[in-house]
């Protein structure tokens, strides 16, 4: 007895379009009738979600570029307090030096005074001249690094003012995103169920190619009614006569020459 042989399914391109599907379109549990009709009020209920979309405009991503900002100007923040911690750190180091070289002066100054010979002397004297210095240093260090310490907290007073107007127009952008959402989320909800219902219908690699040629266009058409009579109503250009006549039979899928769309009869409208 013969082995059936098993089909081999061929993975999904991302970048497939209508043409490259266009032999197999007929493979499908619906008729090329029902198959363009389901895919044509996809089109429909996606172009009334994008209308939707559309009222909240740039705001969305307005919104996002709002909260990335402050996250980034809190980072900021944090990095600056930081910054503050190990600088008054090295304030404390700095004071604890002088301390030292306090306490080392203290105990030379006084070695000084029981000297037996000039050579003595001299080397005492010249310790205490550089343990002074060091602390001269240490005393500049700690002037500068307090400068540096008030420049800083300038600046975080500074972001903070910045802060508190994003935060505003972060609460502001919200607010107006959310009013727009909520007036239209019962009917985002209905076409996007709609969708769904429709989407089930359609295989995996024809929905594929008409996401594709979707997102790659600028009015968002992959499947389009003859316009006019006579044009394709993504691009415009003219059908042949002949072309109008397969449209019409609703026996084959028919993608217009010029942008890839698929052409459907006028009569599904």
């Amino acid at each position: 007895m013969a082995k059936k042989t098993k089909k081999i399914e061929t993975p999904i391109d991302q970048r497939e379009t209508f043409v490259s599907i266009q032999k197999n379109f007929a493979d499908s549990d619906l008729s090329v009738e029902e198959k363009l009709k389901t895919l044509y009020s996809l089109q429909l209920i996606d172009t009334e979600i994008d209308k939707i979309l559309q009222l909240r405009g740039e705001l969305p991503i307005e919104v996002e570029n709002l909260e990335n900002e402050i996250a980034d100007m809190k980072a900021k923040i944090s990095g600056i307090n930081t910054q503050i911690e190990e600088s008054t750190k090295k304030i404390a180091e700095y004071k604890n030096q002088i301390v030292e070289y306090d306490a080392s002066i203290e105990k030379y100054m006084a070695q000084v005074n029981h000297v037996a010979n000039s050579r003595e002397y001299d080397s005492l004297t010249k310790e205490i001249e550089n343990l002074d210095l060091l602390r001269q240093i240490a005393e500049k260090n700690i002037g500068e690094t307090k400068e540096l310490i008030s420049a800083k907290k300038s600046d975080i007073e500074a972001i903070k003012e910045k802060l508190a107007v994003r935060n505003d127009d972060l609460k502001a952008k919200k607010q107006e995103l959310a009013t727009i959402v909520e007036s239209t989320s019962k009917e985002e909800e209905k076409l996007r169920a709609q969708r769904d219902e429709c989407a089930a219908k359609i295989d995996e690699r024809t929905m594929s190619a008409y996401n594709h040629i979707r997102n790659s266009s600028n009015n968002h058409l992959a499947v389009v009614s003859v316009f006019n009579g006579n044009a394709c109503g993504g691009c415009f250009s003219t059908i042949s006569p002949q072309r109008l006549i397969d449209i019409a039979s609703n026996r084959k899928m028919i993608i217009c020459e010029y942008c890839g769309r698929i052409l459907v009869n006028p009569d599904f409208e």
